[in-house]
């Protein structure tokens, strides 16, 4: 089926950013918003009137293209007709309660026909971190233990239980934490944890993880969690074999493997799940984002066998206030039709490897770009100072970049060393070039200026 978003789309750009009418708005909001809120929201300083596709529009009436696309929540572009079609239809309805709905049956028949192994259960939530929550209870009262395996640079939402399984510095003022969550080496091939290459190092971070795990394990360990792509980290994507691998490793460990699929699910990588990439089946897998169309909605698969276990199977044993609920669940439903129905897998699949064509030259013609690399629209670029030592650019740089692209039209993540690119799903290719002309021109601006060492 034809993609019904819109196509070559163009930044229009007609005050300087932020405009006035922004930052009018902005100011009124900065007297009463808490601190904290994402960073690119903060500093583009601007606010937004309206959004189509892959265009965001600005209450002054610029027109940005949007690569940050929610962090991995846009993937069937903004405002698509069809989800606002079913969305306000449903609101006139009912939007309230955990009842069955029509909605979310056809939902759950659609995650049967596209399930991984045999994860067919579906339970939903209404946050990342909730659906993980559930995921580490579930695995506690599966294999009566309490002890947690993570990886390093990984990210899993910022409550309690997920918080002390993020792999980076962002958890160090929240401690004390529970015992049993132990961080182990991700297979971060450009800044490899041990000097090594793939694949001569024989994926030695996993036998650093395995000999660590054996010296710190104290009653075992309940559940493995993992990204298949790591997206917080910066769209950071292991050797083909590291999941499997992991599996295994789960399995030595006589534990449960949790798959969590928030950024990488519905097809964002070029197939719909991520571990398809290495033909991995875990026990659990967590999902969100992009089958929401920008509805907060999450949730958990598992098996019919797993979701049995008490007291999570208990009524009111998994549930949540607002998990499932009729927006939540025509949210679902509409969104992953629109995935199917418009072949956006496969197009996401199609459109990434076009844009990876084009920003691969990038390595070669930019002494501060490290590496490209990509699955899909899960994009990520490494921005150094040097690229033998591979030391990141400096935050006054990177800060430059991001103004600089917002300047010309583009919301972008540049402000991080490793720039993460994941636009709609329903992008195309004279978007791509639109996109890849405004990177030309900063970057060499950039060059031209000599900011590398800024």
């Amino acid at each position: 089926m034809e993609i019904s978003q819109p196509k070559n789309q163009h930044a229009k750009i007609i005050t300087v950013i932020p405009g006035e009418k922004s930052q009018r708005l902005r100011q009124e909001e900065e007297c009463l918003i808490a601190d904290g809120l994402q960073g690119f929201a903060t500093r583009s300083g601007i606010a937004i009137e309206s959004a189509n596709g892959n265009i965001i529009r600005d209450i002054d009436g610029n027109e940005f293209l949007d690569i940050i696309g929610g962090i991995g929540v846009n993937g069937i572009g903004h405002s698509h007709p069809k989800f606002i079609k079913e969305m306000s239809e449903q609101l006139t309805k009912c939007s309230i309660g955990s009842f069955t709905s029509k909605a979310r049956v056809d939902f759950f028949n659609i995650i049967d026909q596209i399930k991984v192994g045999n994860l067919n259960r579906v339970q939903l939530y209404s946050s990342g971190s909730e659906a993980v929550e559930s995921a580490l209870r579930l695995a506690k009262n599966a294999t009566q233990k309490w002890e947690f395996v993570s990886f390093s640079g990984s990210f899993h939402g910022k409550t309690a239980g997920s918080l002390a399984l993020m792999g980076s510095e962002f958890k160090n003022s929240y401690g004390p934490f529970a015992p049993g969550n132990h961080v182990i080496p991700y297979a971060n091939c450009f800044r490899c944890p041990l000097g090594s290459s793939y694949p001569i190092c024989g994926l030695a971070c996993l036998e650093v993880g395995r000999n660590f795990l054996k010296s710190n394990i104290t009653s075992g360990v309940a559940a493995f969690i993992i990204e298949p792509i790591q997206g917080t980290a910066g769209n950071i994507i292991p050797p083909k074999d590291f999941l499997s691998s992991v599996r295994e490793l789960a399995k030595e460990f006589d534990s449960l493997l949790i798959a969590d699929e928030m950024i990488t699910g519905f097809g964002r990588t070029g197939h719909f799940w991520g571990v398809q990439h290495s033909h991995t089946v875990p026990d659990i897998m967590t999902i969100g984002k992009q089958f929401g169309g920008g509805y907060p909605v999450s949730g958990l698969l598992a098996s019919n066998e797993l979701v049995k276990i008490k007291p999570w199977g208990n009524p009111s044993g998994s549930s949540s206030s607002y998990g499932g609920n009729p927006m939540a669940a025509m949210a679902a439903l509409t969104s992953t039709q629109i995935i199917i129905e418009e072949n956006l897998v496969e197009n996401s699949k199609q459109m990434g490897l076009y844009f990876l064509e084009l920003l691969k030259p990038f390595v070669d013609r930019y002494s501060f770009i490290g590496e490209v690399r990509g699955l899909g629209l899960m994009i990520g670029i490494e921005l150094v100072k040097n690229k033998q030592t591979k030391e990141p650019l400096s935050k006054k740089a990177l800060n430059w970049l991001f103004d600089e692209f917002l300047q010309n039209g583009l919301l972008t993540m540049a402000y991080a060393s490793s720039f993460r690119i994941q636009p709609a799903m329903t992008i195309d290719q004279e978007t791509i070039i639109n996109i890849i002309e405004i990177m030309n021109k900063v970057f060499n601006k950039f060059s031209d200026y000599g900011l590398v060492d800024y």
